[in-house]
């Protein structure tokens, strides 16, 4: 009879672990699987390459050309080229629903846009002109205020 109540537990534990196993690997229809660090890898790869207009390698990038690079090598996934088609992209998404690899727009002069991709905890990566490719955060008082919108390219 003991055994029996040992055999019995271990079944219940191997089909619990294969039930709570499937619906780990099972995709949410809400939200999009990503494998985590992807754009990570881009970035410790790219940081510090240098600003260049219309730079698209690593003699140097502009924001929406380190966007299509870091798309790319991501996610296998190609990009419209300027940051005023990126901005007409995807779907908007509300600031606080911000998720790994969505990108972030901002103002930054009259007639000009930049864009990056956020990377999580607030922090997005981009090609900036006076630092080349770096993080900066959301929260920075500077893109705080420039930022406009968000946008997830499916």
């Amino acid at each position: 009879m003991r055994n029996f109540f040992l055999l019995l537990s271990i079944a219940v534990s191997l089909t619990a672990c294969a039930n709570f196993q499937a619906l780990e690997n099972s995709p949410k229809a809400s939200q999009p699987v990503m494998a985590q660090g992807t754009f990570d890898s881009v970035y410790e790869k790219y940081q510090g390459t240098p600003y260049r207009y219309g730079g698209t390698g690593k003699g140097g990038f502009d924001c929406s050309g380190f966007i299509n690079v870091a798309f790319l090598e991501a996610r296998n996934q190609s990009l419209p080229r300027t940051t005023e088609q990126l901005i007409k992209s995807g779907q908007v998404v509300r600031r606080d629903q911000l998720r790994e690899g969505d990108l972030v727009f901002f103002k930054t002069g009259a007639k000009q846009l930049h864009a990056g991709i956020y990377v999580g905890q607030n922090a997005f990566i981009h090609a900036s002109t006076s630092k080349g490719v770096i993080e900066s955060s959301l929260a920075n008082d500077y893109w705080a205020n420039r930022y406009i919108q968000a946008r997830r390219i499916n």
